[in-house]
């Protein structure tokens, strides 16, 4: 991956599914990969306090609970320090535009004054690289790459999800021969025609 800048892979955990009907951040994990490798040892990741009640049926998938975030910090300190650990790199997500979206809702409650980078999808990428897969979700990648998933009590949590998503990110530069940030944007751009999300 020489000819590539460093990545942040990230993920978050969420009460919901939808920002706009008032759904918070409460885990965000970050991982740096710099020269092709993972920086797993200096990973960002923190839970977050999302000044309202984690719905019971997003407990059961997260295991994340409302004693766990309790006293956690708040988007308003933790979205600025997410974004200067990932300073000087591309942000890359597994179906980008939900966790894009959450930031971006997110960002208001720092006052505005925080401009989210754009974002890169390894959903996208699989959706480019393996056109007739039936489905590109990131268990289905994983099970194709022969990647080893997280336990299930793991599986929904914010760095574990991260560190599949980079290995899956890596293997993927490999089988498809990207060398450069500008195929990869063409092959994982947030902005490429929307295929059927499956």
């Amino acid at each position: 991956m020489p000819s590539l800048p460093p990545l942040t892979v990230f993920d978050v955990e969420t009460t919901g599914l939808d920002p706009k009907k008032g759904h918070r951040i409460v885990e965000i994990a970050g991982v740096r990969i710099e020269n092709g490798i993972i920086q797993e040892t200096t990973a960002f990741s923190t839970f977050v306090n999302p000044e309202r009640d984690i719905p019971w049926e997003v407990r059961q998938v997260n295991h994340i609970t409302d004693d766990m975030v309790r006293d956690a910090p708040t988007i308003m300190t933790v979205l600025p320090q997410f974004l200067e650990f990932a300073q000087g790199t591309a942000l890359v997500a597994h179906n980008a535009s939900f966790d894009l979206g959450f930031l971006e809702c997110e960002k208001e409650f720092c006052w505005g004054y925080i401009e989210i980078p754009s974002v890169l999808c390894t959903m996208r990428l699989s959706q480019s690289l393996y056109p007739t897969a039936f489905r590109h979700n990131l268990d289905s990648l994983a099970e194709r790459l022969k990647l080893t998933l997280p336990t299930p009590q793991d599986r929904h949590r914010a760095l574990p999800d991260v560190l599949l998503t980079a290995n899956a990110l890596l293997k993927m530069l490999e089988e498809g021969r990207i060398m450069s940030m500008d195929e990869l944007r063409r092959k994982a751009g947030l902005n490429q025609p929307a295929m059927l999300k499956r």
